[in-house]
């Protein structure tokens, strides 16, 4: 058995680098989990930028490349990750629990069968259950699935209920994945079955439908942990802007969740993260050009 939750204090990773054992951490219902969440679009070829790039990702991201970015999250007491854990993600995972002793909180975000056709639902049992058995301890239905079923007239989410009891049943936690704001809004008013809600948020409104402000007051009035993602607009706001912005304007019981490329992007994130959450400068090396030198303090 792996015992996910990690000895206080500090060890030294791979690199070399110190870095901390126990990241600040919250709870999905009962399920202890980081609060900074790994991201998989940056692995799996969604990059939101363009074709060419998502076929540079799919080219060059390899499941040991995966694997070395995940044991510094793992070795960081960052254990949260979104996204379907088979093919090359699941070798990955499996070679950084086993590298670490620690084991990833997995988070899925499948897209369901909304067609109504004959057997739908019957794939839609199946799929769920399929999440289980890949070891998902939280369902989130994609945005895609959420969004589609979002009823600004009524204000419910229709028929969601049906797929939140499937995922009960399977024995995972249901949330829902959504671009909407309405959605974690409508959740809470008609009382629906969930524990936590992916909310796209950023200092730059990337992706989203209203007012950067009104989505911050969404979040703090929600009844259940919101899961934040895309925190850089897509590589448009710098790490720190993003992570500063984040974690100083969500709920202690929230999480961020980001995506990075390599092991220095992970520790960098992660060591922005908390010199923000404990109040102090990072130790993070700042880019060095010679627009800068005047800037410099002399030693």
């Amino acid at each position: 058995m792996i015992d996910n939750r990690p000895e206080p204090g500090n060890e030294t990773d791979r690199k070399g680098l110190t870095v901390a054992v126990e990241f600040p951490r919250t709870k999905i219902e009962n399920l202890s989990v980081s609060r900074l969440i790994m991201g998989t679009n940056w692995w799996l070829g969604y990059s939101h930028t363009s074709q060419a790039k998502d076929n540079e990702i799919l080219a060059t991201m390899s499941a040991e490349r995966m694997a070395a970015i995940i044991e510094v999250f793992l070795r960081a007491g960052v254990d949260g990750m979104v996204g379907m854990p088979e093919g090359k993600l699941a070798k990955a995972i499996e070679m950084a629990q086993d590298r670490t002793g620690r084991k990833v909180v997995k988070l899925v975000t499948p897209s369901l069968n909304l067609s109504g056709a004959p057997g739908s639902d019957d794939e839609n049992r199946r799929l769920i259950e399929k999440c289980r058995t890949l070891g998902c301890e939280v369902c989130l239905p994609h945005q895609s699935t959420t969004d589609a079923l979002v009823d600004r007239v009524t204000h419910t989410i229709r028929g969601m209920d049906k797929y939140c009891r499937l995922i009960r049943e399977a024995g995972m936690i249901p949330g829902l994945s959504t671009h909407m704001p309405e959605a974690p809004v409508y959740a809470d008013e008609s009382g629906l079955d969930v524990g936590t809600y992916i909310q796209i948020y950023n200092a730059v409104g990337f992706l989203m439908q209203i007012e950067v402000d009104w989505v911050q007051r969404m979040i703090w009035q929600c009844k259940h942990p919101v899961i934040t993602i895309k925190p850089f607009g897509v590589n448009k706001v710098l790490p720190f802007v993003g992570l500063a912005f984040n974690w100083s304007t969500i709920r202690d019981q929230d999480m961020v969740c980001l995506g990075t490329s390599t092991p220095d992007e992970a520790r960098e994130d992660i060591e922005i993260s908390l010199s923000i959450l404990e109040r102090r400068t990072s130790e993070v090396q700042l880019q060095r050009t010679r627009s800068k030198a005047s800037v410099e303090k002399k030693k």
